[in-house]
């Protein structure tokens, strides 16, 4: 009699124990919760992953729009038949994930199969090297939907969403230049590894995967408020943060979709053509521009090969860098290094030294130190009235369009305008250094009035920002130099000739009007004249060579002689000290 009681005691005690705590296995097949978070992969809009040059350039999109999903019994059946190390049971919350994926979000698995099929072999790489299951290669599949330039709205970025903490802790280099979060092969590396020490740590695939999701930090609490000897995701689930509960469950459905995805109608964005690339060591700084000119590649397809470069900017002369390149571009590379290095330097230059208020002088475009001369004279003529450069400069900020012609590049446009290449690339918005017959320029030139008879002829030469900055900076400078040129002035004032000579020099002139680009020694040589000849012919000083465009003047017949003065050698010392 004692004993049938023990036994209906101890049956009754197992079958209360059985009601008021389940089973593991109970509980892994029959969990609902409706106040899961689904990873923000599922919110990833496929026109976005569309625009990744890997699936505009290498494949073709398939119709999904057919929707079918399966049953609850089928999904674990085949669930079952997968044949992975770690465990993946089924349960009402994976098929949730599971009908997501075949249903709304379809497209968005044709999509992702067809960037596995590039991004996949690296991830399977890497696993092997590390003896890992590989069904891990779907991990990337929920945390960035295959897109390595994915950011989440707490900061994490790459196919394997990587914190900057916790990227930085594991070796990757994080800056405002590079992101290796973004390196498909240094991320996978690490994001390999950082899972196998949590494995290590917790010696449950289903706990290593929640803490690669919220921390270890987060999944030692919930095992703790669990309570002791518990060891599996499912026996801590009540306790976990919402979206963790649901990342193993989408972590499940990944993998079953991309295994049996063709069961369900989902025909995969068709890959036209394979993508093999290699990779080649840079030690140089170098610009994605310099590069994609040069071997002719789009830059595009760069950027997509290497997203860790968040500037398009190779900062190889910090430390060596891997660029990935199309296999085929690899030793044209190499081959070519030198020519990319030199291709736009002064686009890409970056000054390493610069000295505050330092002053840049103002040159022109002559020969044989005529420019040093021309300079110096531009600024006694200007010192009289201790004005800088460009207040004499009687004009507007004009836009106009120019035309290529054949054989044109953006330097000989440039330096037609007397304007800056990097100017017109900025105006023109153009990323490339080149341009091509018939294309249309806008350029940004000064355009000048005439002078009045009391103002001073001026150089018919574009004045650009950094003249009017080195203006402003010289003008102390211009104020030292006005009493010598008040001076030299005067005398020349005195230097008259006879009445017979003028008549003699006014019937052996013609008339000239000046173009753009004009100088004095460029229209004397035109004319088989001296600079000299001209000046005296239109009664400027001898120091001064400033030109109008449109403005009119006298040019003397060849040969004709230049007067000399008593007071040239007094004018020449006082040259010589306005040029220091």
């Amino acid at each position: 009699m004692i004993q049938r009681l023990c036994l209906l005691i101890a049956i009754g005690a197992a079958s209360i124990s059985a009601f008021a705590a389940p089973s593991i296995l109970d509980i892994k097949h029959s969990i609902t919760d409706n106040n899961i978070i689904a990873p923000e992969s599922f919110e990833t809009k496929t026109r976005e992953l569309e625009q990744n040059f890997y699936l505009k350039t290498y494949t073709e999109q398939s119709d999904n729009s057919q929707v079918m999903t399966g049953t609850a019994k089928e999904y674990e059946e085949l669930l079952s038949r997968i044949p992975a190390e770690i465990e993946m049971p089924y349960n009402a919350i994976v098929g949730k994930f599971i009908d997501m994926y075949l249903g709304k979000r379809r497209n968005l698995v044709a999509d992702m199969l067809a960037l596995h099929n590039y991004y996949g072999k690296i991830f399977l790489e890497e696993l092997i090297k590390e003896k890992m299951p590989l069904e891990l290669q779907y991990l990337p599949v929920i945390e960035s939907a295959l897109n390595p330039n994915a950011v989440s709205r707490a900061g994490a970025a790459g196919l394997w969403q990587f914190m900057p903490a916790t990227a930085t802790g594991l070796g990757l280099e994080v800056n405002s230049l590079v992101d290796q979060r973004r390196d498909p092969r240094l991320s996978s590396r690490m994001a390999v590894r950082y899972l196998k020490q949590l494995y290590e740590i917790y010696g449950d695939w289903s706990l290593a995967i929640a803490a690669y999701n919220c921390g270890p930090g987060n999944v030692n609490k919930a095992l703790r408020r669990a309570g002791g000897g518990k060891k599996d995701f499912w026996e801590i689930y009540n306790y976990l943060l919402s979206e963790t509960r649901g990342y193993l469950p989408a972590f499940i459905a990944a993998n079953y979709v991309m295994t049996y995805y063709n069961r369900y109608g989902i025909r995969p964005t068709l890959v036209k053509q394979q993508l093999v690339t290699d990779t080649v060591q840079v030690n140089h700084r170098v610009h994605f521009n310099q590069i994609a000119e040069v071997l002719n590649i789009p830059i595009d397809e760069i950027r997509m090969l290497n997203p860790q470069f968040r500037k398009d900017i190779i900062p190889g002369d910090n430390h060596p860098y891997q660029l990935v390149l199309p296999s085929q571009q690899c030793l044209s590379y190499i081959m070519s290094e030198d020519a990319i290095l030199a291709h736009d330097s002064e686009l890409y230059a970056r000054r390493t030294y610069v000295e505050p208020g330092e002053r840049q002088e103002q040159t022109m475009p002559n020969d044989n130190g005529e420019s040093n001369a021309l300079a110096a004279a531009s600024q006694t003529q200007n010192a009289d009235g201790n004005n800088p450069i460009d207040d004499a400069v009687n004009g507007n900020v004009k836009r106009i369009t120019h035309k290529v012609g054949r054989g044109e590049n953006l330097r000989d446009i440039a330096k037609k305008y007397g304007v800056s290449a990097t100017d017109i690339k900025r105006l023109n918005k153009l990323r490339r250094g080149k341009v091509k017959e018939g294309d249309s320029l806008v350029i940004e030139v000064v355009e000048r009035k005439p002078t009045t008879a009391s103002s001073e002829p001026m150089l018919a030469n574009n004045i650009t920002a950094k003249d009017r900055e080195a203006a402003e900076r010289g003008k102390a400078e211009r104020k030292e130099l006005t009493k010598v040129a008040s001076t030299s002035r005067k005398e020349d004032t005195k230097e008259k000739t006879s009445s017979k000579a003028k008549k003699d020099r006014a019937s052996k002139v013609t008339t000239y009007k000046v173009k753009s680009g004009d100088t004095l020694e460029k229209i004397a040589k035109k004319h088989g004249t001296t600079i000299d000849a001209i000046r005296q012919a239109n009664g400027m000083s001898k120091g001064q060579s400033r030109i109008n465009i449109g403005q009119s003047i006298k040019i003397p017949s060849k040969g004709a002689s230049v007067s000399k003065s008593k007071s040239s050698s007094k004018k020449k010392k006082g040259r010589r000290r306005s040029r220091r």
